[in-house]
Formats: C-alpha cells, structure tokens, sequence
C-alpha cells in the first residue's frame, strides 16, 4: 500500500481540466505523428517541390502568427473553454481536405485552414498552465511531455508499415482518415472541460474580427505587468522556435538526399526520439522542480547543440542518436519554459503572453521555413544547421545572465 500510496500523492493533480487535456492528447498524438515522417514525400507526390514545402511551411506560420493577437485577448476575456472545443472540431473536418487531396495546393489550403482554426492554442497553453499545480508544475509539465511521447510513438510505425503495405500516396490517405476520426472523439471530449476564467463574456463569432485592434493594444500592454525575465524568456523561445522551422521543411529530403537515408528508413528515426522521450520525462520532470529553472535550460540549450552537430554530417546511426538528444532538448526546453511562465506570469495575462509568444513566434518561424528551404536549393544545404549551432550562443547568453527565477 505504501507504493499506491506514494502514486496516489505524486500524481495527485491527475484531475479535472488536466485529466481531460491529457485524454485528449493521447487521442490526438495517437494519429497526428502519422503524417510527419512521410509528409515532404506526400507533397513531392502530388507535384511539389522543395520549394513548395517552404511555400507551405511559410504560410502555415505566417497565418497562424495572423491569429495569435486575437486568440490570447480572447482567451483571457472571453474564457478558454469555448474556444479549444469548438476550433478542434474544425481542425478534424479540414484533415479530410488532407486525405482527399488531388494536388499540393490543396494540401497548402488545408495548412491554412488548419492554422487558422489554431487560434485557440493560446487558450489551450492558457488552460493547461492554470492546470499545473503549485509544488509541482515541472512533474506535471514532462507528464504531458511523456504522453505525447508514448502515443506518438506508433504513428511512425503505423506510417511505416501503410507504406510499405499499399505505397506512398494511399498510405497518407488512410492516416489522414485516422487523424479526422481521432480529432473528432478528442474534440467531443473537450466538451467536458471547465472553464477556468471567472466572470467571462459569452463568445460571438463576430469578436474574432472585431476584436483585433484591441486584441493588439492587450498583447503590447501586457509587457508592463510582467517581470524583464518573461521578456529576455521570451526571446530565448522565438529563437528556438526559428531554429526549429529553419531544419524541420527540409530534414527529411536532407536525409534522403545529403545523408542517404532511403524514405524507407527515415520513418525508423522517429522511434528513437518517442522512446528518449518516454524514458526521460519523469527523471527531467523532477529535476526542474528540484533544481530550479535554469539549469534544465542550460542544459537543453546544450543538448540542442549536439544534436544539430551529429545531424548534419550524419549517418543512419548517428542520425538515430541526434534523434535521442533532440527528445532531451525538446523535454528540457519546453517544460521547463512552461513552468516558469507560470513562475512568472499571472493566471489573467497568461492568455495574451502567450498569444503575443505566438505572434512574434510564428512570424521567425516562418522566416526560418523560408530560409531552410531557400539554403538548401540554391545555397549550401549544410546551412541551416551551422547557424542553428550558432544562434545557440545568444541562448545560452540570455539564460545565463538575463533570466532570473522568481524567489
């Protein structure tokens, strides 16, 4: 009974709201890492290009940054509930336009329309981080971490064995059918959660438009009311989240290409980093409790350099263990930097701090999707990921000296 006892007390904010996000993402992440390691090839297949996936991944960011503003100052006036629920049923409707695509343009409108209904991620990141509990929000950040991790790893698998079974095409149709079922039953379970924002006005389509200049005016104002740290936070996550798009549109061809890593291989590769991922949350968890902030992110910062360096002039083995380390950085930047958000920001700002990290994000992600696939066909394709190695030092720099925890 000890040990029961000792589960029931470490996992005791397994309830309510986070009960139900985690629910939810387990059934998402079971369909949504499908796609990913056959993605670039799909689009080559339906008649584009490497340019055409910069094309996509450029307008993907570009829209979603369109509806950052107005999705933080929704959230945090008209409550978060509404918002999650609704836009993930409009998201499991749009991966049918996926599935049925004739060309890649219409895999261009479906991106859009995607991004589009993602302007509740604010009221989603919102939602969770009023969730997380006081003593405990760096267990119960990687928690999360971990379920992704553990429901993302048979959709490479499954992508796998579809493609070897019925080829490329048809492969991606079938999962794309899977991702609309799956986003629907995540979304009917969103209908249960509560609403976290007290006194909130009731939603109307209308305030999505009307609502933008002062959507803009609120997510400005904001940075008054927070402490420097969550400002100098958040230029340390638009220059990861730059890194990241600047590889992520073209890292599959690169691997086929550059490295010589077949198509049929390159979905094993995303087995390691959902393994790395579930074997580390718990440990990476509760060391930003113990520790403290900082050092998890330092740490992160450091992993992310060596997997870019083992990626870019790999092999099939080293490409395996640049995916293991990509698992740790990814855990120790992201869940520590949404437990010091929540160190550092008020449950009432929390939606347009969030909303304006978005903006501004996804604006340097597009930047980075753009130029990744622009150096890797008409410059040098090693580029992008010498200056992912570089931009690591203005990271480190920022933790070190520029972030201060609270207490």
């Amino acid at each position: 009974m000890g040990i029961i006892d000792t589960l029931k007390r470490e996992f005791s904010f397994f309830t309510g709201n986070y009960r139900i996000l985690v629910m939810s993402w387990m059934i998402m992440d079971l369909a949504s890492e499908m796609p990913a390691p056959n993605f670039q090839f799909y689009v080559e297949a339906l008649g584009g290009t490497a340019a055409t996936l910069g094309i996509i991944g450029v307008a993907r960011w570009l829209v979603l940054a369109l509806v950052s503003f107005p999705g933080g100052y929704l959230a945090d006036k008209y409550g978060r509930r509404w918002l999650v629920s609704t836009m993930t049923f409009a998201i499991a409707i749009i991966q049918l336009l996926c599935a049925f695509a004739p060309s890649w343009h219409f895999i261009l409108l479906a991106t859009i329309l995607t991004s589009l209904s993602l302007i509740y991620q604010p009221a989603l990141f919102a939602m969770f981080q009023d969730s997380l509990p006081q003593k405990q929000k760096g267990i119960a950040s990687t928690i999360v971490e971990l379920i992704h991790s553990t429901f993302n790893t048979p959709g490479p698998i499954i992508a796998g064995f579809l493609l070897y079974q019925v080829g490329l095409v048809t492969s991606m149709r079938i999962i794309y059918l899977i991702n609309a079922i799956c986003f629907f039953a995540a979304a009917l379970l969103r209908l249960r959660l509560k609403e976290t924002m007290a006194n909130v006005e009731q939603m109307r389509f209308r305030y999505f438009i009307t609502s933008y200049p002062q959507a803009v005016k609120e997510n400005l104002r904001v940075w008054k009311k927070v402490p420097k740290s969550m400002f100098w936070l958040f230029i340390m996550q638009i220059i990861f989240w730059f890194e990241i798009s600047n590889i992520e549109v073209i890292n599959a061809i690169y691997a086929r290409d550059i490295l010589l890593i077949s198509e049929n291989q390159w979905w094993f590769v995303f087995l390691p980093l959902s393994l790395t991922m579930i074997l580390f949350s718990y440990p990476i968890g509760k060391l930003i409790d113990k520790t403290g902030r900082k050092i998890p992110l330092i740490i992160g910062v450091c992993t992310w350099f060596a997997t870019n360096l083992l990626f870019v002039n790999g092999d099939f083995f080293t490409v395996i263990v640049s995916m293991c380390l990509l698992g740790i950085s990814l855990l120790l930047l992201l869940s520590t930097t949404q437990a010091l958000i929540t160190d550092l920001v008020p449950p009432e700002n929390r939606g347009k701090i969030n909303g304006f990290t978005n903006f501004v994000g996804y604006i340097m992600s597009a930047l980075g999707a753009f130029l990744g696939s622009y150096l890797y066909t008409t410059a040098i394709p090693q580029l992008p990921f010498y200056i992912n190695l570089v931009l690591t030092i203005p990271m480190l720099i920022i933790i070190l000296f520029l972030i201060r925890e609270p207490g």
